[in-house]
């Protein structure tokens, strides 16, 4: 199995995910490659005083990029995942302190 840290790559710090981290879910960037029962496993590996109850994922298509005259170019596929916590539990890292 792979480390967590391989699997998660970041938290989402957006005003979406600030929004919804008021309901206990949280948004994370993960690797593209990691299944739903693998990230929930990360998520308890990185903070063990959670409980997951459910991973809603998706992928994310990269972007149409040009510099000047340069030849359009893409930016990187990527994989985003919602967490959902059991009621009453919270991450740190995502409240303002």
């Amino acid at each position: 199995m792979k480390d967590a840290y391989t699997i998660i790559k970041r938290p989402l710090i957006t005003e979406k995910s600030m929004s919804i981290s008021a309901t206990s879910k949280y948004a994370f960037e993960v690797d593209i490659n990691a299944n739903k029962i693998e990230i929930a496993d990360a998520v308890k590996k990185l903070f063990p005083q959670v409980d997951v109850v459910k991973v809603n994922t998706l992928r994310v298509k990269g972007k149409s990029k040009r510099v000047g005259r340069m030849p359009e170019g893409k930016t990187a596929d990527w994989k985003k995942a919602y967490i959902t916590l059991a009621p009453g539990q919270r991450i740190e890292i995502f409240e303002g302190a």
